[in-house]
């Protein structure tokens, strides 16, 4: 078998025929054995339209859900059950455009480990979202690019269109949260390129709109457990509570030596400083950049991070005057150039203190190329 067409469907019964007619428009032209599977968990007569093709057309396979809800685990089943060598995912709502799969197939076999249809390459467009919609869709992906370095690069990593080959996903253990399972495939997958092709997402016909405030909780929940599972994007958010204890830290030796110990405020201020940089040193040592040579290199590492530090509260006190001479109210100003310090300290303490343990847990180049609307249907039309 040469492609498995995965399609989860709920409550999509008047989409079905339309579907499948043009898929087998699309998929007719390459000459290859291809297999549609649709995965349903509806609760309306879309299960019976879809058995109902099943027995007609021997490309069509169902599987329907009694006890399990949810589209990406539903993908995930059809994953299970799928035989290609390619496996590419759709809606059934007819806004993922079938006539692009011959493209999507001719990338897959050229070589390249995933396709993503992408609504943001020039020529694509995201045009069948409503204005509340294109904003959920906007802040989902930027909050996941920002969570997760794999996701940096793709321009529409919450697509529910993709296609991957087989052993992207061989022996990875897929659990996804909700609707977002390609997030999970990029995060956990074995891939080296990935291939964006534009396309424009169209308005449905038929049907209703599965996207509700649950679905977005699930994404943030999804987010959140990727994250705990990947040693490289949990580091930043580690080193942020860290440096939260070291406030902490600070503030109990501060009030022990000036209240307790009745030391001078300026000696109490800098030794609480000190012993709240070595707690920000050892953990992240021990914790964020965790490695067999933890508690090791004192010498070479610490007089690092405390420079590094320092220079880091130097840039807290500029961004608060430079704010400041802007009517900018001083504790915000002070919050500002916490957040400034605070990424510029985790990225020098990666590539200079802790550079190895980096140098040792840096992912494999992957490759991002695109093509326009344009380019892709003549490539799928020449075979070229």
């Amino acid at each position: 078998m040469d492609v498995s067409l995965i399609i989860p469907t709920y409550n999509e019964k008047d989409n079905i025929h339309p579907l499948v007619e043009r898929i087998h428009r699309a998929m007719g032209s390459l000459g290859i054995a291809y297999e549609i599977w649709f995965v349903d968990d509806s609760t309306d007569d879309t299960v019976a339209v879809l058995r109902d093709l099943e027995r007609a057309d021997p490309a069509v396979h169902v599987f329907h859900r009694e006890h399990e809800r949810g589209l990406a685990s539903a993908v995930v089943r059809g994953f299970e059950r799928a035989k290609g060598r390619f496996l590419v995912v759709m809606d059934a709502d007819l806004q993922h455009p079938p006539e692009l799969l011959p493209a999507i197939y001719e990338r897959l076999s050229s070589g390249i480990d995933v396709v993503i249809p992408s609504r943001f390459v020039e020529g694509g467009s995201d045009g069948g979202l409503g204005p509340m919609r294109k904003l959920i869709s906007w802040t989902a992906r930027i909050i996941g690019q920002l969570a997760l370095h794999r996701l940096r690069k793709i321009s529409d990593c919450t697509s529910g269109f993709f296609g991957l080959r087989r052993d992207v996903i061989e022996g990875v253990e897929l659990n996804p949260i909700g609707w977002k399972i390609l997030i999970e495939v990029l995060v956990k997958g074995h891939y080296r390129s990935v291939h964006e092709i534009a396309y424009e997402f169209l308005a449905r016909d038929f049907g209703e709109s599965k996207m509700s405030l649950k679905e977005q909780w699930n994404y943030f929940r999804h987010l959140v457990r990727l994250v705990s599972q990947s040693p490289k994007d949990r580091r930043f958010f580690l080193f942020c509570l860290i440096g939260l204890s070291g406030v902490v830290v600070n503030e109990t030796v501060l009030t022990i030596l000036w209240y307790g110990l009745h030391l001078r405020d300026t000696v109490a201020s800098v030794v609480a400083s000190c012993v709240a940089m070595l707690n920000n040193y050892i953990w992240n040592d021990r914790v964020t950049w965790r490695s067999e040579s933890s508690g090791r290199g004192w010498g070479r590492k610490l007089p690092v991070f405390v420079g590094i530090s320092l220079v880091g509260v130097a840039m807290t006190t500029l961004v608060m005057r430079f704010c400041e001479r802007f009517g900018v109210p001083v504790p915000i100003g002070q919050a500002l150039g916490i957040v400034v310090s605070t990424v510029w300290s985790y990225w020098m303490n990666s590539r200079v203190t802790w550079r190895n343990i980096e140098r040792e847990s840096r992912q494999e180049g992957i490759v991002v190329t695109r093509e326009s609307v344009q380019e892709a249907l003549v490539r799928a039309k020449t075979g070229v």
